[in-house]
């Protein structure tokens, strides 16, 4: 077996799943009820500063974006063991599908969005993201499960496992929908709370708001072209092969 053909191979791509979701997962845990429990949480003067409850917490795209990476890897596993991993096949299962399809229009580019903005305004100035003060009560592994394994795994994911992307029309309209959705409800937060989500909101003027979520749309939507194209690269020679022999 070469070298390429081990790390596409059906078990070390469900490894890889494995690893993914058993993190993802406990990440979900963890914030929902063990930071409330945390010792340096209930001794914390800052306590206020880090959400506890869902509604807190559904206000952060990070959140949103954790939901979306556990539920791909609860069914790529589905499809490891009842769906198929084959390249071309001529009748994909239901869950091979939805699995392709929440790769390509959610779970990448949702991913690689928190990622790299995290970390792009965490260089500017963390104030604006993720202010010093949250260092004691926040673990930092809990940070880089949020905003950095999101990334690792789901590029990961996109060289170790092959995904028949939707029309392109279709994932960016199921994309627009889900992050035009967040727009709206981030906005429904600051009516009913008078705070934005996210602090660097409060430093932007109103023109600069604008141009920042037309931005942050912008380069949502190239990162589904991205991925696409990586796809497409990546998997090039070998769905020509699987191709031919199926003909």
């Amino acid at each position: 077996m070469t070298k390429v053909e081990l790390y596409k191979s059906r078990v070390f791509v469900t490894i890889i799943h494995l690893c993914a979701l058993g993190q993802f997962a406990y990440g979900l845990y963890y914030s929902n009820f063990e930071i409330q429990r945390s010792y340096k949480l209930k001794t914390s003067l800052h306590r206020r500063l880090v959400p506890e409850t869902l509604p807190q917490k559904i206000r952060f795209l990070a959140y949103w974006s954790l939901i979306i990476q556990a539920l791909y890897y609860i069914v790529s596993l589905a499809n490891d063991f009842v769906g198929t991993n084959e390249l071309t096949p001529k009748r994909p299962p239901a869950i091979r599908r939805f699995k392709d399809w929440l790769l390509a229009t959610l779970a990448f580019p949702v991913a690689l969005n928190v990622g790299v903005t995290f970390w792009t305004l965490y260089a500017i100035d963390r104030e604006l993201v993720f202010p010093k003060i949250l260092d004691p009560v926040f673990p930092s592994w809990l940070n880089h499960v949020l905003h950095t394994n999101i990334v690792v795994f789901i590029v990961l994911e996109l060289f170790t496992s092959y995904r028949a992307y939707p029309k392109r029309s279709t994932g960016l309209t199921g994309l627009a929908i889900f992050m035009g959705s967040y727009l709206i409800w981030i906005h429904i937060v600051k009516h009913y709370s008078g705070v934005w989500v996210y602090p660097v909101l409060e430093v932007l003027q109103l023109p600069q708001r604008i141009l920042f979520f037309a931005a942050v749309l912008g380069f949502t939507f190239s990162l589904y072209v991205l991925g696409e194209f990586i796809n497409n690269i990546v998997w090039a020679k070998e769905v020509k092969l699987a191709k031919r022999k199926s003909n």
